[in-house]
């Protein structure tokens, strides 16, 4: 993989948010086309796929993020003269070629992108069927800017290929794969790891919970609550299920007014079993399958449990190693809740919307990694990249 000089890679990204502002007209009727034959059934889905002016603004900024920081590649990372005279130097190095799949999104097709070239690695995208004509029109302005800057266009390309078409590829690549970044539901997380040949790194689902504790400034609580499950329905970092402490000063009236709340900002309830005295009339978990659900839509599950640990044990058993959250005025019980689940993010007193990488100051983001290999969390710039040692010597033969 040849390395790109920092000032080559940063006129082909002025060169690209100069192109897209330019053809934004075009690039949202094309969005037009792939929006009129969409199914509508799927809300979330939909919300993904929308570019609307906003959305061609975010796409630049996001851009412009990238090109304003320092390039990740051939940073060293130790240095060492051994007493031998050997000298090792270990730095940052490209993986090589980055395979992306993903569903909806075409804003996805820029941020995916933007981040992996930055960082010297060829990209190969394959977009979902039904952000077919956005994902097209905008692989056509990548290569616009590479070609204005001399580049061949394959560092950037988009996998023309249907479901059939990329099983046989992930499984006989005709080309070295260094890294494949599913980016979407369960299903597609399952399919790319069934049938890749290279490493994969998890963008997990979401199924994130919050855990009230007994010691939770109630209003405070409400408010997160509800920012973390309607800011934004189709984010994997929204919210899917509360744990209300039945030690909680006035419990019944608190797992009332919460419902109250939740169903005025239009989000449905379920509870489980243990809720039904104090909220007789909503729909009961209809067995433990949902527990394991992101929901992606207005819904919601409510459960009680007696203590910290059964918290814990049941985020533990359940989540998808996204984002956790308590709502606690109980520093210690709150580190104790931070330290032992197992989530990508963990938080005290603030929404899961935060798991960004833009708002946790990483920047724009490939995806966030539920992994422990090679990087957990958001995945930036910075995380786009592996490791190589440089070793020298003068005849050093090891005795």
């Amino acid at each position: 993989m040849k390395l790109l000089d920092t000032t080559l890679k940063n006129k082909v990204l002025q060169s690209m948010m100069n192109i897209i502002d330019k053809k934004r007209d075009d690039i949202i009727a094309e969005n037009k086309k792939d929006l009129e034959a969409f199914n509508r059934d799927d809300q979330a889905l939909y919300d993904r796929l929308v570019v609307d002016q906003a959305k061609v603004d975010g796409m630049i900024q996001a851009i412009k993020e990238v090109k304003d920081q320092d390039d990740p590649v051939g940073n060293t990372i130790s240095e060492r003269i051994l007493d031998s005279g050997l000298k090792i130097v270990n730095k940052t190095d490209p993986f090589g070629t980055i395979m992306i799949i993903y569903e909806s999104r075409p804003d996805v097709t820029i941020e995916a992108a933007v981040l992996a070239f930055k960082a010297n690695n060829k990209i190969l995208l394959k977009g979902g069927k039904e952000a077919n004509n956005s994902n097209k029109i905008l692989e056509t302005c990548w290569h616009e800017a590479l070609e204005e800057n001399g580049l061949d266009k394959d560092w950037i390309r988009l996998m023309h290929m249907n479901r059939d078409e990329t099983q046989e590829f992930l499984r006989n690549p005709s080309e070295k794969l260094d890294l494949i970044v599913p980016r979407g539901g369960e299903r597609l997380i399952e399919f790319v790891k069934t049938h890749a040949k290279c490493a994969v790194l998890i963008s997990g689902r979401g199924n994130n919970f919050l855990y009230v504790s007994k010691h939770a400034d109630w209003e405070k609580a409400k408010k997160v609550i509800i920012n973390a499950k309607t800011d934004k329905i189709s984010g994997c970092n929204a919210l899917d299920k509360v744990l209300i402490d039945e030690n909680i000063s006035d419990f019944d009236n608190k797992v009332k007014d919460l419902h109250q709340t939740l169903e005025n900002h239009k989000v449905k309830t379920i509870i489980d079993e243990n809720l039904k005295s104090q909220l007789s009339d909503v729909e009961v978990a209809a067995d433990e399958n949902i527990w394991f659900e992101e929901f992606l839509a207005m819904k919601i599950l409510l459960a009680k449990v007696s203590h910290l640990d059964e918290a814990i044990s049941i985020i533990n058993k359940y989540s998808g190693g996204h984002s956790s959250v308590i709502m606690t005025e109980d520093n210690e019980e709150a580190m104790a809740f931070m330290q032992q689940i197992d989530s990508a993010a963990v938080y005290q007193n603030a929404s899961s919307r935060f798991t960004d990488g833009g708002q946790m100051g990483v920047g724009a983001e490939l995806a966030i990694s539920t992994d422990k290999l090679h990087h957990r969390g958001p995945l930036g710039l910075k995380q786009l990249v592996t490791n190589k040692y440089y070793v020298w010597g003068d005849g050093h033969i090891r005795q």
